[in-house]
C-alpha cells in the first residue's frame, strides 16, 4: 500500500493499482473547506439562518463584481510592460492606477474573503482543538477585538476618506470648487486620492457586515457543536 496525499494507492495481487479515496486532510484551509453552502442548517433560529444567508448572498455578489477589477489591473501592467520595453514610451499613469487598483482590490474584497474563511490566519492549535473551543475562541475574538477594531477603523478611515475631497471644510464649499481636492504628490501623474481612500471605509463597513454573519456562525458552532 502507497499512500500520497489525499489518495491512498493498493496494488493488487494482478498488479492493477486502485486509488481509494481518503478523507480530505483540511490542514490550512479548516476554515475555507467548511464554508461550501449558502444554506444553513435547518435547526438554527429562523431570523439568523435568513440573516446569514442573505449577508452571504450579497458578500458573494460583491465579491464577483470586484473581481473585474483585475481586468483594469492586467492591463495596466501590461501596456506599460510594453510600452516601456519594445517602444521605450513609459507611461505616467500606470504606476498610479496599478497601485490604486491593487489597493482598492484588497480593501473592496476583504469582506468576500472573510466570508469563504481565506484570510491569513496562524491556526496550528485551532485546527487541533474541538468545534466547541474552536468557536469559543472566535466568539471572544470577534467581540473583544474584530468589531471593536474595525468600528474605530471606520470612523477613522471615514474622516481619512473625507478629508481627502474637502479637507476640514464642509461638503458644500468642496463641492463648489471653494476646495483643492487632495493629489498624489509621489509622482508626476498626482492622480486624486479620494477614489482610492473611500475604498478604505466601505471595505471597513463589509467587513463588519460579514463580521455579523460569522459571528452568527460561530455562536451555532458554540451551542451545537458543529459548523453550519
Amino acid at each position: 500500500m502507497v499512500q500520497g496525499g489525499s489518495l491512498k494507492f493498493e496494488i493488487m495481487p494482478a498488479g492493477t493499482v486502485v486509488g481509494v479515496k481518503e478523507t480530505l486532510d483540511i490542514t490550512d484551509e479548516l476554515i475555507a473547506e467548511r464554508r461550501t453552502s449558502l444554506k444553513m442548517p435547518k435547526d438554527m433560529a429562523p431570523w439568523m439562518a435568513k440573516t446569514i444567508e442573505f449577508i452571504d448572498l450579497n458578500m458573494l455578489r460583491i465579491g464577483k463584481v470586484i473581481c473585474w477589477m483585475v481586468i483594469p489591473l492586467i492591463f495596466a501592467m501590461t501596456f506599460e510592460v510594453i510600452g516601456r520595453h519594445f517602444f521605450n514610451r513609459p507611461t505616467l499613469w500606470a504606476f498610479d492606477v496599478t497601485r490604486m487598483i491593487a489597493g482598492a482590490f484588497f480593501m473592496l474584497g476583504a469582506g468576500y474573503a472573510l466570508s469563504k474563511g481565506i484570510h491569513i490566519r496562524a491556526d496550528f492549535l485551532y485546527r487541533n482543538w474541538n468545534v466547541k473551543t474552536q468557536a469559543k475562541v472566535d466568539l471572544f475574538l470577534y467581540l473583544l477585538f474584530f468589531f471593536p477594531g474595525f468600528i474605530v477603523f471606520f470612523w477613522v478611515s471615514f474622516d481619512y476618506a473625507y478629508t481627502s475631497i474637502c479637507g476640514k471644510f464642509i461638503l458644500a464649499e468642496c463641492l463648489d470648487g471653494k476646495v483643492r481636492i487632495q493629489r498624489a504628490m509621489d509622482t508626476t501623474w498626482m492622480p486624486v486620492m479620494w477614489p482610492l481612500k473611500s475604498c478604505m471605509p466601505i471595505g471597513a463597513f463589509l467587513l463588519l457586515i460579514q463580521g455579523i454573519s460569522e459571528l452568527f456562525k460561530t455562536y451555532y458552532a458554540f451551542v451545537k457543536g458543529r459548523w453550519p
